[in-house]
Order: structure tokens, then C-alpha cells, then sequence
């Protein structure tokens, strides 16, 4: 007895680009937190193979070039980016005074030293890059026909990789990939995310490896009404 196997492949359903992107991206993220390593340099790995690799692999086997992910420059990019950055920047400024911010970050070490930070910083950037393909790349973006809603559909997994960080910090991830998705949905570009996420970790670092620009106590004052440990 033989079985058309040509013949039942006919008959299957063909997932559509969203539904692909969305199992593909289930899989990925699933590779990525069994994956090991935590250092800089093997998260430059893992990263860089699960959210670089992977998505731009998937879209290219797919017939979809970079762009989908969006991987493009555009005017609205531009516009976006400088918005977005001077949006998050007093963010990054403030949060680099508080206590447990500046117990946690640098997250992989470091000094203020040039000849250390400029090499650990590059390999941070390659790090966002990767993250942000993934994260607003194939889960936003390269999804943007289902509407705006695409940009929310990694806030889950987004605050879900942010467990074990400063609780404010793993509060306000959500909703930091939320706005993230929109400006970059707008732009159908992730330039904005990956200059506003990938400058501002390198100004972060290097804010809380120097004095602080404003007083922690003043800060914790101001933001004692949060019913969080800052």
C-alpha cells in the first residue's frame, strides 16, 4: 500500500508570511532560552544566531528580502529615530541615577577606560542589532499586515527576557517595546529602535561608570510614589 505523500502536501494548508513569522519566531525565542551562556561574548553568539541569523535566514529561504524585516533607511526612519532618541534619552539620564540601576549596569562589566569600553560597547551594539530584528524586526515589521497591532505582539516575550533585572526596569520593558513597535511600524524601518535602544545602553554604561549627574537621593525622592524598589 503506498501513500501519496504529494498528494497530502496538496491538500495541507499553506501558512501565510505573519503565520510563518509568528511559529518561526516561537521556535527562535525557544532555541534562545535553552541556548547557554551569559557573558558578552556568548550572548554575541546566541543572540547573533537566534535573533540575527535566524530571522534573516527565515526571511531570505522565505523569497523576502531584508527590507521585510526592515532593514531600510527612509526619511520617516530618520524623522523617527531623532524623536524616538530624544524621547528616551531623559529616560536613560534619570535611570542612570538610581541605586539599582547602577548596581546592575554595566550588565556585563566594564570600565570607563576607552581601550575596554569602546570594544565592549561594539559588541553590545551587535547585541541590540540582533535583538532588535528579532523583536521589532520579524515580530513587528516584517508583520506589519496585520495593522498596528503588530506592535503588540512581542511586549510579552520583550518583558519575559527582561526577568532578573531592575524592577524597574523589567516594568517598564513592556511597554518600552510597545512604543518601540509603533515608531518603528510607522517607519516600517527598526533604524529608530536600534539607535534609541543601542546609543542608549552605551550612555547608560557610561553614565553609571562615572559620578552620577544627578543626586540618587533626589531621584528616589521624586520617584518614591512608585510602588517600586528603585
Amino acid at each position: 500500500m503506498s501513500v501519496d505523500v504529494g498528494g497530502i502536501r496538496a491538500r495541507l494548508p499553506t501558512p501565510t508570511w505573519v503565520q510563518a513569522s509568528l511559529l518561526v519566531g516561537a521556535v527562535l525565542t525557544v532555541g534562545w532560552n535553552l541556548a547557554p551562556g551569559t557573558g558578552i561574548d556568548e550572548r554575541l553568539v546566541r543572540d547573533g544566531a537566534f535573533f540575527l541569523v535566524g530571522p534573516l535566514t527565515f526571511a531570505l529561504v522565505w523569497g523576502k528580502g531584508r527590507e521585510q524585516l526592515g532593514w531600510t533607511v527612509n526619511r520617516r526612519a530618520v524623522r523617527n529615530t531623532l524623536l524616538l532618541s530624544a524621547f528616551v534619552f531623559p529616560f536613560y539620564l534619570v535611570g542612570s541615577s538610581l541605586p539599582s540601576i547602577r548596581a546592575y549596569y554595566p550588565m556585563w562589566g566594564g570600565t570607563a577606560d576607552p581601550a575596554s569600553f569602546v570594544p565592549h560597547a561594539t559588541k553590545q551594539m551587535v547585541i541590540v542589532v540582533a535583538a532588535e530584528t528579532y523583536y521589532r524586526g520579524l515580530l513587528c515589521v516584517g508583520v506589519r499586515d496585520v495593522g498596528p497591532k503588530a506592535a503588540l505582539i512581542s511586549p510579552v516575550v520583550y518583558a519575559l527576557h527582561h526577568a532578573g533585572k531592575p524592577p524597574i526596569e523589567l516594568a517598564l520593558s513592556g511597554p518600552t517595546d510597545a512604543l518601540f513597535g509603533i515608531v518603528d511600524y510607522d517607519a516600517k524601518s527598526i533604524l529608530p529602535s536600534v539607535v534609541a535602544h543601542g546609543f542608549g545602553m552605551t550612555l547608560l554604561d557610561w553614565l553609571v561608570l562615572h559620578d552620577p549627574v544627578i543626586p540618587p537621593d533626589l531621584v528616589v525622592r521624586s520617584l518614591r510614589w512608585l510602588p517600586i524598589p528603585l
